[in-house]
């Protein structure tokens, strides 16, 4: 099979629409799309590619997918013992009942198709408050069910994916979601702190599992109080449409050359789902909060990154390869090294996340000290040059024993 295209060219009618409707919050939230920006196919993304193409398929990706399952690979190297892999997957066992339940139609909900809902749309609509009411009621009840973070914004298509792969045959679907739809709820969800201090190791892996777990209940339960309401909800994790761009327009972080969104609650570590509903709403603005302006001028992250795979320059249009969004000008990786790396250790990898200066306790007041300096209140960073000191003499965060955390141990 050869590289599906992401997207066909956008005609000019369409790209001067999208102008008229997102270039104001665009420029807001620091995004650089050029003319020639192209929707995304995620049949081309890394964890589906390694299902079909065979440039990037091997023993390896097999391997990594069905350690997973019950053909862990536990072997020599601390962090990698069956007790790690076994917790890891446990994390991942919400996740997986969800993910796996609709396999026979070619689903895999929550990252290669929608979540299904169980509750269908009440036929009579209640009452409602205001937007700003509204958003605030969805935020407080987002944060009852388990959100960390949460932010609103409006649909944007642009970043929406146009295929989906069929499970089942690897084949490219058209990514539809319901007619009508206006708003998208995204919500994060924050990683341990200790557990992300282990990466790399299996046992790190149960912070990514575990949030995904409790994401997939925290977006179908709120999905299901919106039916209720009698207005269409779609439950959403790493399906159907980008969540960083969301995420940035719903003022909840900004773009780290690290490829992640960083808050300023928790840094890079967060997982984001998102909800799409036509529930009236009141959006929220993006933020430019200083910490991709501090990215602009620390490399901790690529420097700290085994395979090399993370870029040390300016933001640019990136590569051309398949699996970089074409016609956004910002940092992007070398997805096949990191993917590859992630193969070869059977396990994800997020040491860019571990060594992030924003990775921090911000229950500390240190913590909260330095984030006021590198970043200030305003996003202008009140001395963001002995923030880079401080950081500099501290060094980069060391990783936590996996045998100290399973004896209790904390990182620092």
């Amino acid at each position: 099979m050869t590289w599906p295209k992401n997207s066909p060219e956008v005609d000019e009618e369409t790209w001067r629409d999208w102008q008229a409707r997102f270039g104001e919050s665009d420029k807001a939230a620091g995004f650089d799309i050029r003319r020639d920006f192209q929707p995304f196919n995620q049949m081309n993304d890394m964890f589906t590619r390694a299902f079909w193409d065979p440039s990037v398929r091997s023993k390896d990706t097999d391997g990594f997918f069905a350690s997973y399952r019950m053909e862990a690979s536990p072997r020599r190297g601390e962090g990698f013992a069956q007790r790690d892999f076994a917790l890891r997957n446990a994390a991942w066992a919400v996740s997986d009942i969800i993910s796996n339940r609709a396999g026979e139609k070619g689903l895999r909900e929550g990252f290669q198709g929608a979540i299904e809902a169980d509750t269908p749309v009440a036929p009579t609509r209640a009452a409602l408050m205001s937007p700003e009411e509204e958003s605030i009621e969805i935020k407080r009840l987002a944060r009852f069910f388990g959100a960390d973070i949460v932010g609103i914004t409006e649909i944007d298509e642009r970043w929406h994916y146009t295929h989906r792969p069929d499970t089942r045959s690897m084949r490219p679907l058209e990514e539809r979601l319901p007619e009508g739809l206006t708003h998208v709820i995204v919500m994060g969800h924050a990683m341990d702190f200790d557990l992300v201090a282990t990466y790399p190791s299996a046992l790190a892996g149960a912070s990514t599992g575990r949030e995904y777990s409790h994401e997939a209940a925290v977006v179908i339960q709120l999905a299901t109080y919106i039916r209720n309401l009698g207005f269409e909800a779609v439950a959403s994790m790493n399906d159907t449409a980008l969540v960083i761009p969301y995420a940035i327009k719903a003022g909840l972080g900004e773009y780290g050359r690290n490829q992640m969104v960083l808050t300023p609650e928790f840094g890079p570590r967060v997982r984001f789902s998102k909800i799409f509903t036509d529930l009236p709403l009141a959006t929220d603005t993006p933020r430019r909060l200083g910490l991709a302006a501090y990215c602009e001028r620390c490399t901790i992250c690529a420097d700290a990154c085994p395979p090399r795979a993370l870029p040390r320059g300016a933001p640019d249009l990136g590569p051309d390869n398949p699996s970089a969004i074409k016609g956004v000008c910002k940092w992007t990786s070398d997805a096949e090294k990191c993917f590859g790396y992630w193969a070869k250790l059977k396990t994800d990898c997020a040491i860019c996340m571990r060594v992030c200066p924003f990775n921090r306790r911000y229950d500390r007041w240190r913590d909260r000290l330095w984030r006021w300096l590198a970043i200030g209140p305003r996003g202008r960073g009140v001395a963001p040059g002995l923030a880079r000191w401080w950081q500099a003499r501290r060094g980069k965060r060391k990783r936590l024993r996996p045998r100290d955390w399973w004896k209790g141990g904390a990182a620092d």
